[in-house]
């Protein structure tokens, strides 16, 4: 989940390399990301239920579960799932969270090599996590888990403009500071100005589905300075960062919090999910 414009730039990048080393980091603290990162809105599940048939008894894969914070809600809405999860340590803590569910295997792997089980899925969905996926790999791969006409479903969450707007206008210049590849003058984009467009368009051209229906909320949480350095610290362009370089970015946001906005600011989210059915 990008935590600013310049994160969201340099997490988009298609560079398989650092789409990988990037994607690695998440595992390095799984306790401290399930800890911080926030779940998602009832109305999503509500959304999943309705297009996608996400309810009881429905078989469900779910690419990339990291620590469950989806793969909980879903199990209590009655689904049978397999959860595949790269990092070991997400994983394990996925499987702590979701100790009692007889309905649900985690499932330790790469999205990409796993070996699709020969009985096909009703359902693919994967929360903030598609975009890690192989490219190359995911949009087939997905269509090949699926029965003809089972749904995939991709949840995106974004930063934008919103909360404590003038906060994070003011934060761009901790990260000009710290992190050189920065660019200036980045500002938040408004909700109005993000759609799916890149996703439905890579759906489109997988020629695997149909078109993607599309469901967006937005919410907005409010963050003590303590809680929300805790929730950049999970951030895979943070980590990535030498820890120097960290250590100051860090300080310098606890003390903009702390000396101008009263010891907290809100954050808005965009969540947003798109739904394609296999033809």
């Amino acid at each position: 989940m990008p935590d600013n414009p310049t994160q969201a730039k340099r997490d988009d990048r298609p560079e398989a390399s650092r789409r990988v080393r990037l994607s690695r980091t998440f595992d390095e603290d799984a306790e401290l990301y399930d800890r911080a990162r926030p779940g998602y809105p009832a109305e999503l599940y509500d959304d999943l239920a309705e297009l996608a048939g996400v309810g009881p008894g429905c078989r469900l894969l779910e690419v990339g579960c990291g620590t469950g914070q989806a793969t909980v809600p879903l199990a209590g809405r009655g689904c049978r799932i397999t959860a595949v999860e790269a990092g070991p340590h997400m994983a394990a803590v996925a499987r702590c969270n979701l100790a009692g569910a007889t309905a649900v295997e985690v499932v330790t792997a790469e999205f990409e090599s796993w070996p699709l089980p020969e009985e096909p899925f009703d359902a693919v969905v994967s929360a903030t996590a598609f975009h890690w996926i192989d490219p190359a790999v995911r949009m087939a791969k997905a269509a090949d888990a699926l029965r003809p006409g089972g749904a995939l479903a991709v949840v995106r969450t974004q930063h934008v403009r919103g909360g404590t707007e003038e906060f994070f206008v003011e934060v761009q210049r901790c990260y000009e500071r710290f992190d050189p590849e920065t660019p200036p003058g980045l500002r938040l984009p408004a909700a109005a100005g993000v759609d799916g467009s890149d996703h439905a368009e890579e759906v489109a051209r997988s020629g695997r589905f149909g078109p993607t229906v599309f469901r967006r909320h937005e919410r907005d949480l409010t963050y003590t300075t303590a809680e929300y350095l805790e929730l950049l610290r999970t951030y895979s362009g943070h980590r990535a960062l030498p820890d120097a370089a960290r250590s100051g970015l860090l300080g310098s946001i606890a003390d903009l919090i702390d000396g101008r906005y009263g010891g907290q600011v809100t954050k808005r989210y965009l969540i947003e999910v798109g739904v394609s059915y296999k033809q």
